[in-house]
């Protein structure tokens, strides 16, 4: 059969091994495992879709060589531990089984073992160790690694990798990059005085013994890729021609060398090593430049979700294949359908960081647009029918709606979609300008195709709000109520001026604003659009009565839009309340009681939004099973709808 791309589907060899294609599952550990931080089968099944779904290699991500030293993270698997064996051994089997190869991560993470974190408390009473003695940010004293433990490190490396064999991994990653301990010995940072740093030789020297080490234990053509970064993405760490020459050093002792980007060492470089929605694919140059100057082949990774894009980087020569991590949470199925040239029903990875917010909280999986990630073991034997079709009736053509139709109509209802306006998408219609959202402006057209492919068993009705007389006429069996939210207005005097615009000027074709922008409310939305109007050249100024910004978005994704909005120059003014719309623009307070102008020609008001209980309330009595799903019970993010109509269709 022809494919759209050729490249990226072509086959490539590392070592003994034939892949089928050109996109590997790049590493992305799960932050649930059982008290003996081993795979729970919810795991392996979520390691498992990603095979199904047409990757050539599936990565369990990070594991930890060697627990004493070595570990900063409660959740990750300890490959020192015995009673690691048969889960890694379930999740190597079901990888495989599905046609795609088994990689395991191995790591040790450095001065960042043994000390508190964003993630977890310290996890034990060793001592920290890096290359040299240093005092952390938090003002933890970091120790010089001993050459005695050094060794131990070296073979509890070699160890791992004949673990992973063992288990029916079919190649190893080891990870050289992110700050991690081999990092932090690569890095011109390092100057200990014995020959573990100095020169650059003496820098590499623990990672030329951990390869050699591994490439005993795995023995010849068992494929070894070298994780790094290219470039450390802060001010002041190495460029790309310090990636180069680390490639150049290792390259005889892999068969690919994973270039990746970034840091620990500064928090804002999270967003270098995970590009946000700001900068898809910012990485993509790393592996280019690198794989210049190498003889093995080059993977590359970053906010990679487009096939498209990914084609592209192959067939340039930019690298030889594609990590993805974030775009096969969003849907698994990517390799196949681009193959089956079905990339219309791809659901693209927005960059929103839902998918990593609850790490540092409750440690749980999910993904903004696809409910089912971390749900993958339940669901699999979920019955495809329901037992008895029903007539259920859906009021609000948003994200929450569609997706409650399209699973609806997938069970086997008929399914009555309402939408009040004139066209379906709810609030992100209000997105459809903004370039940094386009992927989020996809997964509306997408859940609109879905729809429109179901016309057998979706019936649309635009301009139709659903009323409790419309509920009565049509007599549902159940209704999944997806209203939605409304603009919060405040009751300050001169909001009904005309200039002051909600963000559902957003949805019109040509959205006016003037040169001068006040943005009335410094949510995820205010902050958000704020960007926007600032790239089109707007004088911007944002006024926020708390005193902090974004608190309504994701802890990576409110990183990426405060260097966003420095970076742009949008003026952000905190604890400071509106208390008149007058001639000249803003009048505000601060905390202080300062009174401040803010000149303006428009003013957004992004005041927050409320939920239409009124209507929910109108709508609990039109049916036997009423389910309302998403803003309508508390204005937030679009995983509470999308997840609450999925959830809501199946328990029809």
């Amino acid at each position: 059969m022809d494919c759209q791309y050729p490249h990226l589907f072509a086959p490539i060899q590392l070592g003994r091994l034939m892949l089928k294609n050109r996109i590997f599952a790049a590493p992305a550990s799960q932050p649930d495992v059982n008290p003996g931080v081993y795979l729970k089968k919810e795991n392996v099944a979520y390691y498992e879709a990603r095979a199904r779904g047409g990757a050539a290699v599936v990565n369990l991500g990070d594991t930890v060589v060697h627990t004493r030293t070595g570990r900063a993270q409660p959740h990750k698997p300890l490959m020192d531990d015995p009673a690691v064996v048969p889960s890694l051994s379930d999740a190597a089997r079901a990888i495989r089984q599905h046609g795609a190869f088994a990689c395991l991560e191995l790591s040790h993470c450095g001065k960042y073992a043994n000390v508190a974190n964003l993630v977890s408390q310290q996890l034990s009473n060793e001592k920290p160790y890096g290359p040299m003695d240093e005092i952390n940010p938090d003002g933890v004293r970091i120790y010089e690694m001993p050459e005695s433990v050094i060794l131990e490190v070296v073979e509890a490396f070699g160890a791992a990798a004949a673990t992973a064999k063992r288990c029916g991994f079919d190649l190893v990653m080891i990870h050289g990059g992110h700050g991690w301990l081999l990092h932090q010995f690569m890095s011109p940072q390092n100057n200990r005085k014995d020959r573990f740093g100095g020169s650059f030789e003496n820098r590499m020297r623990l990672t030329h013994m951990v390869l050699d080490r591994v490439r005993q234990a795995v023995g010849p053509g068992f494929p070894i890729e070298f994780r790094m970064s290219g470039a450390e993405g802060i001010p002041g760490g190495y460029e790309v021609d310090y990636g180069i020459r680390i490639a150049q050093s290792i390259e005889s002792k892999v068969d690919l060398i994973h270039v990746s980007a970034g840091i620990h060492d500064v928090p804002d470089a999270f967003v270098v090593t995970h590009p946000d929605m700001f900068h898809p694919g910012r990485n993509v140059c790393l592996a280019a430049e690198i794989k210049k100057h190498v003889s093995v082949p080059v993977a590359t990774i970053g906010g990679l979700s487009d096939p498209a894009q990914m084609e592209e980087i192959i067939a340039s020569g930019k690298a030889d294949i594609v990590e993805v991590s974030r775009a096969l949470m969003a849907d698994p199925d990517l390799p196949k359908k681009a193959k089956m040239g079905r990339e219309d029903e791809i659901v693209h990875c927005m960059r929103c960081f839902a998918c990593m917010a609850n790490i540092p909280t409750t440690r749980n999986m999910r993904c903004a647009l696809n409910p089912t990630i971390g749900r993958e073991l339940e669901l699999r034997n979920l019955p495809e029918k329901a037992a008895v079709s029903k007539r259920v009736l859906v009021a609000g053509g948003g994200p929450g709606g569609m997706k409650a139709a399209i699973t609806a109509a997938d069970r086997g209802h008929q399914v009555i979609l309402c939408e009040a306006t004139d066209r379906l998408g709810g609030q992100i219609n209000c997105e459809t300008h903004i370039p940094f959202k386009k992927d989020y402006v996809a997964f509306r057209d997408y859940l609109i195709r879905m729809v429109e492919r179901r016309s057998d068993s979706i019936q649309v009705r635009l301009g139709t709000p659903v009323t409790s007389e419309l509920a009565k006429q049509i007599a549902p069996d159940a209704i999944i109520a997806a209203v939605g939210a409304e603009p919060i207005i405040p009751p300050i005097p001169g909001i009904d001026d005309r200039r002051v615009v909600f963000v559902d000027e957003l949805r019109r074709k040509n959205p006016s604003f003037g040169k001068r922008v006040v943005v009335l409310g410094g949510g995820l939305v205010g902050c958000e659009t704020s960007i926007w109007l600032r790239e089109q050249g707007k004088d911007v100024t944002v006024v926020e009565m708390k005193g902090d910004f974004a608190g309504d978005a994701p802890i990576f994704h409110k990183t990426a839009v405060r260097l966003q909005m420095n970076e742009l120059g949008v003026a952000l003014n905190l604890n400071t309340t509106a208390i008149a719309i007058t001639d000249e623009g803003l009048l505000a307070r601060t905390r202080d009681g300062e009174e401040i102008l803010f000149p303006a020609d428009t003013i957004l008001c992004a005041a927050g939004m409320r939920a239409r209980h009124q209507v929910v309330e109108e709508l609990l009595q039109g049916a036997p099973e009423v389910y309302p799903v998403g803003d309508c019970v508390r204005a937030g993010q679009v995983f509470w709808a999308v997840t609450g109509g999925y959830f809501a269709a199946l328990d029809l």
